[in-house]
């Protein structure tokens, strides 16, 4: 029958309890833990891997944390604690825009901006754009007038170091209750961020137990359905809450809308022709050839964030 979606299909219900299995295995087992603690965003990725901890340890044994700072939208802090109420989670909202504004993280994104727009503000609305290889930055000024620039090398890393920042002042918030209470820290990337390097070395990435890293996004979404995650979750699309302006993942990292990228690493991992491919996932031929070039180009790149520090 040839390559088609249907590739993705999993039975939900004997995965979450594989997974379950799985966790009890690694935090109370292996590291000897008494509980979990992961950092709720609001996104689908999160919300799963908390309701899998809670039907995994119980509830009691499950810590959630809402680090919003000045960049993050109002919605994810809202979503984030309607999911730890409906698996009914503890936790607590600790709030990172003092720390990033000492260490200097804000100033250092406002700097980079202001290498393209001089006459950028505090108060306007910015993110960081890719478009093919290049990466731009979006501005949008108080009147609602917005302005896209080619963003310089020097300036582009100096902005995606300030907004590691975040990501590192988050994963030392959840180490800080994971020392405290005694647990494990689970991380919350899917198969396809995991695979292509959508994380921050040391941030995002740190954790003891990744326990969808083998899960495509679409597979998450299974999983979701089948725990109960909120409509308002499995609705939103997926988001990098990372700057001032709305941004989807595609705009900053992916070459597709997840449903097809999970489609078109599958396709690669599995020999799948590009032809083939392409009319699965409904694109043609010369975008599949493309998507798979930078498959291959983002997993050369990940390879430095997955390895471990080099010993003699």
């Amino acid at each position: 029958m040839g390559f088609t979606r249907d590739v993705l299909q999993i039975d939900a219900n004997a995965e979450i309890e594989r997974i379950s299995a799985f966790l009890r295995e690694q935090i109370l087992g292996r590291f000897k833990k008494k509980g979990a603690v992961l950092g709720l965003s609001g996104g689908v990725d999160s919300s799963v891997v908390a309701a899998l901890a809670a039907r995994a340890l119980g509830k009691d044994r499950v810590y959630a944390l809402f680090m919003p700072e000045r960049a993050s939208a109002s919605e994810s802090l809202t979503l984030g604690k309607l999911v730890a109420e409906t698996f009914g989670l503890k936790g607590e909202t600790v709030e990172l825009h003092a720390v990033c504004e000492a260490l200097g993280c804000y100033r250092a994104q406002d700097e980079a901006v202001r290498a393209v727009f001089p006459d950028y503000q505090p108060d306007w609305k910015f993110k960081l754009v890719r478009q093919g290889a290049v990466f731009h930055v979006a501005v949008q000024r108080p009147d609602g007038t917005t302005q896209s620039e080619r963003l310089p090398l020097e300036p582009y890393l100096k902005l995606v170091a300030s907004t590691n920042y975040k990501q590192r002042a988050r994963k030392m918030t959840e180490y800080f209750h994971a020392d405290r209470l005694n647990y494990a820290v689970l991380g919350t990337p899917n198969k396809l961020e995991y695979d292509q390097g959508f994380f921050v070395k040391q941030g995002d990435g740190a954790a003891d137990v990744k326990p969808i890293a083998h899960l495509y996004k679409t597979q998450v979404y299974a999983l979701a359905q089948e725990l109960g995650v909120p409509a308002e979750v499995t609705s939103r699309p997926p988001t990098t809450d990372t700057y001032s302006m709305p941004q989807t993942q595609e705009e900053f990292y992916f070459a597709l809308p997840y449903a097809q990228m999970d489609l078109c690493l599958y396709a690669h991992d599995h020999g799948v022709g590009v032809a083939d491919c392409a009319a699965a996932v409904g694109i043609t031929a010369e975008q599949a050839s493309h998507v798979y070039k930078d498959l291959e180009s983002k997993r050369r790149a990940a390879a430095y964030l997955h390895a471990p520090p080099a010993t003699l």
